[in-house]
This record gives C-alpha cells, sequence and structure tokens, in this order.
C-alpha cells in the first residue's frame, strides 16, 4: 500500500527535468516559478494532513500559504544529483513550515503543553526503571491517570503537532528524514560524519521499539502513509495511530537524549 500522495499538474516528466537543470544551472526565475506550480499540490497535500485536529479557528487556507513558503524552500534547497524523490524531501520541508508558523502563533493550549512534557517525563523514568517501553497500562498507572485518558491524551498531542521525528532531529524545525544521509560526494566530512551518527543512534533507537511502534514510524515517516491509511493497515482506528506514534516519539527523544548527553 503506497500513501496518495496528490499528482504535480500534468507537466511533462522531460519538461520538469529541464526546469530543475535551468534553476539549478543559472537560478533562472522562470524555472523556478515553474517548479513551484508544478508541485504546488504537495501544499495543499500536507496542509490537509497537518489540519486534522486542529482547532476549527485554523484556517485551512492559512496553512497553505504558510506550506508555500516551505516548498520554496525545498526547491531552492534540493540537490537532484543526490538522487533522493522531491516529493519525499518537499513533504517535510513543507510540513516543517507550517508547523513553525502555528508553533509562532502559540495555538496549542498550556494545559496541553503541559501534558505532553508530563507524560514524556513519566515515560523516561518508567523506561529508565524497566529498561523497555512502557506499555499504555504501565504508563497510566505510573501516572496515576484512567488509561482512556491517556490514550486520549497521546491523540491530542499527536495531531496537534507536538510530536514529529523531524523536529526532534532538529529542533530549529525544517529537517527532512533524507537529510540525515551522508551527502556520498564527502564535500563536508564534519556533516557527514554527524548525520551518520545521527542515523545510526536514531536506527538503533527505532530498532528498540515495539513491533507495533516501530511500523508506525516506518510508514509514516519513511513510506508517506498517512494516519488513516496506517489504521488500515493494522486494523486500527486512526485515533489509536495517533496515540502509537505520539508515545512511539515521545520514546525515541528519551532514549536519544540519553545517547547524546551519556
Amino acid at each position: 500500500m503506497t500513501a496518495r500522495i496528490p499528482g504535480p499538474d500534468r507537466t511533462a516528466p522531460d519538461e520538469v527535468a529541464g526546469l530543475w537543470e535551468r534553476f539549478k544551472a543559472t537560478g533562472d526565475e522562470r524555472a523556478r516559478e515553474g517548479l513551484i506550480l508544478h508541485y504546488s499540490p504537495l501544499v495543499k497535500f500536507v496542509a490537509g494532513r497537518v489540519g486534522v485536529g486542529l482547532p476549527r479557528n485554523v484556517d485551512q487556507a492559512d496553512l497553505v500559504s504558510y506550506g508555500i513558503f516551505g516548498l520554496i524552500d525545498a526547491i531552492d534547497k534540493f540537490e537532484p544529483e543526490r538522487g533522493f524523490k522531491f516529493e519525499t524531501y518537499a513533504i517535510n520541508r513543507i510540513k516543517g513550515a507550517i508547523l513553525d508558523e502555528l508553533r509562532a502563533l502559540d495555538w496549542v493550549p498550556r494545559s496541553v503543553r503541559a501534558r505532553a512534557r508530563e507524560i514524556e517525563r513519566s515515560m523516561a523514568e518508567l523506561e529508565h526503571r524497566l529498561q523497555r517501553t512502557p506499555t499504555d497500562e504501565e504508563l497510566a498507572d505510573h501516572m496515576g491517570i484512567p488509561l482512556e485518558d491517556l490514550q486520549d491524551a497521546l491523540a491530542e498531542i499527536s495531531t496537534l503537532g507536538l510530536v514529529a521525528l523531524d523536529e526532534m532531529l532538529s529542533p530549529e524545525g525544517g529537517a527532512a528524514m533524507v537529510d540525515l544521509v551522508p551527502d556520498p560526494r564527502g564535500t563536508n566530512p564534519e556533516a557527514a560524519f554527524q548525520a551518520e551518527e545521527t542515523r545510526r543512534i536514531l536506527a538503533d533507537a527505532i530498532n528498540r521499539l515495539p513491533d507495533r511502534e516501530r511500523l508506525v514510524l516506518t510508514l509514516y515517516y519513511y513510506e508517506g502513509l498517512t494516519l488513516a491509511e496506517i489504521g488500515e493497515v493494522l486494523g486500527v482506528t486512526e485515533s489509536r495511530v495517533c496515540q502509537i506514534h505520539a508515545k512511539s516519539v515521545m520514546s525515541l527523544r528519551n532514549r536519544i537524549g540519553e545517547r547524546s548527553h551519556g
């Protein structure tokens, strides 16, 4: 199963390749505008994904306008010669731009942010004690709250964008998963080493997750499936996928933080 990422406009592949070649070789603004137009459907797609679960006062058109800046940034920074698919790279940049703007507007209630910190802190305590990822039941018991309340909080935290793997890897925002792959040309050995070390630590942390949590992250970040599509694959509700996603990213953040400061 593959994610239903919308296709760009009907510009012929050869013409798109020509736009990339002209823009990267000369900075041709008309070629740049052509690429923006060609890939603009990606912005609406990402805005739709991010918009799920947001308060009603957040206008979808605003999300699209924020995302356009991410698309432009992706086009400016993309390196076709590295062999990555542009759509995958751009989706991360677009999402990062939207979330950056939403964070700047500070639209998430303080109570939700406080609950996210509380859950993450409790997870860190349990993981240190158990030397594994705690179950939902163990986490709820440790926090002294009903299991249903914990799962509702995890779903809300995930859909509101408070936990994202890309943000964890690059707190300043805008990182794409492909940025972690060292440039094979080796033009910047230090950056390549840091990227490889981050990739190694992340891969190790993901491999230590329970099977279902590892699968959710793989399908969402690497295969590009939506949370609803992942729910279809796993045979669970979209809300349950949100819970698993939030808990998984919190666990990874704790483990990577320990490795970084250990």
